[in-house]
């Protein structure tokens, strides 16, 4: 078929146990159930995330080792780097951000990106955030 696609709405929701209205579903009508537990997690409930301040996350990426407790589209084994100039860390990748600590050229971090002109990572006390791309050795 060529032409324009089209899209079906529905009423289905991913809330368990209510109606559109807020009612509980009539008799005969399925409820939902939580998802089924998938190597010993279970998808309900409130997600509870890590501290992103010492925990590497973001929706495009995150630390290899949160993969049980983040979702992400990649995940990446920290590299560790050092710095050959002093940096500041930063929250954000941006320059006028307010630095979160003042690293020292010989600084290790723990890096999961290096793109755009930046590197995101672990400093060395294990705070998340950015340096400038040149202040990292290849």
């Amino acid at each position: 078929m060529t032409g324009q696609n089209f899209l079906k709405g529905s009423n289905d929701t991913s809330v368990p146990g209510q109606t559109a209205a807020g009612a509980s579903p009539k008799s005969g009508e399925a409820r939902s159930q939580p998802s089924r537990t998938v190597d010993g997690f279970a998808l309900i409930g409130v997600s509870n995330p890590p501290d992103p301040r010492t925990h590497a996350y973001r929706k495009d990426l995150a630390d290899v080792g949160l993969a049980d407790q983040v979702i992400a589209s990649h995940y990446a084994e920290p590299l560790i780097r050092h710095l050959v100039a002093p940096a500041p860390l930063l929250p954000e990748p941006a320059n006028d951000a307010e630095p979160i600590a003042l690293l020292q050229a010989g600084d290790e971090i723990r890096m999961l990106d290096n793109s755009r002109g930046w590197a995101w990572g672990y400093g060395p006390d294990g705070r998340v955030g950015y340096v400038r791309s040149e202040a990292v050795a290849p």
